[in-house]
């Protein structure tokens, strides 16, 4: 039978993937607030749909590569490394989706539903295969 220290061996480790993601999820978020041209926040306040499709489909977007890097790294630097790529490669979604729709923040500000929920699924389509492709 297990003791409940044996069960709880691993919560150090746990809590140390669980605060490397939050702060990388932090970071990603506010990188993604500074270049995007449309204040994300304070639009999901005022009740912007568009903005609000865009800024959750992004953010688990980069949740699902981040999540798969928990899951699979060998330590610590292997999953903050990889959590750098995954923010890099969902910043690259976010301009290549700009490209395919002109004009996209401004839509988006003015409370343009379908333009929030086109780059909100880019993100997501985005962030399924990024991480796909970390699974290697």
């Amino acid at each position: 039978m297990e003791t409940l220290g044996e069960s709880l061996a691993g919560l150090p480790d746990f809590l140390a993937f669980l605060g490397t993601a939050a702060v990388l999820t932090l970071v990603y978020v506010l990188i993604y607030i500074r270049v995007t041209p449309h204040p994300e926040i304070k639009l999901i306040r005022e009740n912007n749909m568009a903005a609000a499709l865009a800024f959750g489909g992004s953010l688990v977007g980069f949740s699902l590569p981040l999540a798969n890097t928990v899951a699979t790294s060998i330590g610590l630097i292997d999953c903050v490394l990889w959590g750098v790529v995954a923010i890099v490669v969902q910043i690259a979604i976010y301009y290549l989706a700009c490209l395919s729709m002109p004009g996209i923040s401004a839509r988006i500000a003015r409370g343009e539903t379908a333009s929030g929920l086109w780059l909100g699924v880019t993100s997501l389509s985005g962030g399924i295969l990024n991480a796909a492709c970390m699974t290697y």
